[in-house]
């Protein structure tokens, strides 16, 4: 399994010590926009923790894409996100489909690779959300997937320089504490609120190098304190790991 390379740390470290991104772009499919949208719960947990209220988070989605049927070029120009200001990292996630064959995971590493320069061409810290493996229900199940998962999303960050985010991991571990928990919709493939929930937590923890643990953000009661304390500490432990 390929850890984060000194380029990743070299790109983190453009960042004061103790800061953190200001302004982030999702770049993404419905894996992103399912519950209310991935940027708001991250934008939500960055406030309460840094007290910032300026906080911006900004999502670009497409049902079913996969990473090359966005526009990069087109994302990566302020005035195209209503900004008059650059945007400070990109997070950026592959389609579920992209890891179940050779030639798809090459393209989804090619496409990692390309944006990502670009990315850092505008000055934008490039990441990489690794998605999560298919429920039993889902047509498209394999077991053991997480691994293709892992190995595609660890070899596109070590070619491409980009944080790879592991929230597929922490489905993983999540699943295997506590079987009874719900990270998935009914569908065995979208997430449902704790999944994304949880991939928030993950997202939080590798790029601001805090623990989310003892946050109090909920979605509106959404969330119990027993689901949020676990799913909390999970998205720590997963970071530990990698760092």
């Amino acid at each position: 399994m390929f850890r984060f390379n000194l380029v990743v740390l070299f790109l983190l470290s453009n960042m004061v010590l103790g800061d953190y991104p200001r302004s982030i772009l999702f770049v993404g499919n419905s894996y992103f926009y399912y519950n209310d949208s991935m940027h708001n719960h991250v934008e939500e947990l960055m406030e309460e923790s840094f007290r910032d209220s300026n906080i911006v988070t900004k999502s670009s989605t497409i049902g079913g894409s996969r990473l090359h049927n966005h526009d990069i070029d087109h994302l990566l120009v302020p005035e195209n996100l209503q900004r008059n200001e650059q945007v400070d990292m990109v997070i950026m996630q592959g389609g579920s489909g992209e890891v179940l064959n050779e030639s798809s995971r090459k393209k989804f590493i090619k496409t990692a690779v390309e944006y990502s320069l670009k990315a850092r061409q505008k000055a934008v810290i490039p990441a990489l959300f690794m998605t999560h493996a298919y429920l039993e229900n889902d047509y498209r199940f394999e077991p053991n997937l997480i691994e293709k998962i892992e190995q595609t999303y660890f070899q596109a960050g070590a070619e491409s320089g980009a944080l790879v985010i592991p929230v597929g991991s922490a489905y993983e571990r999540a699943y295997a504490k506590n079987n009874q928990i719900k990270l998935h919709h009914p569908d065995g493939t979208h997430p449902g609120m704790l999944g994304t929930y949880l991939g928030a937590c993950v997202i939080f923890a590798f790029i601001t190098n805090k623990s989310p643990i003892g946050l109090s953000y909920n979605y509106l009661d959404r969330v119990s304190k027993k689901d949020r304390l676990f799913l909390q500490q999970i998205a720590w432990e997963v970071y530990l790991e990698y760092n």
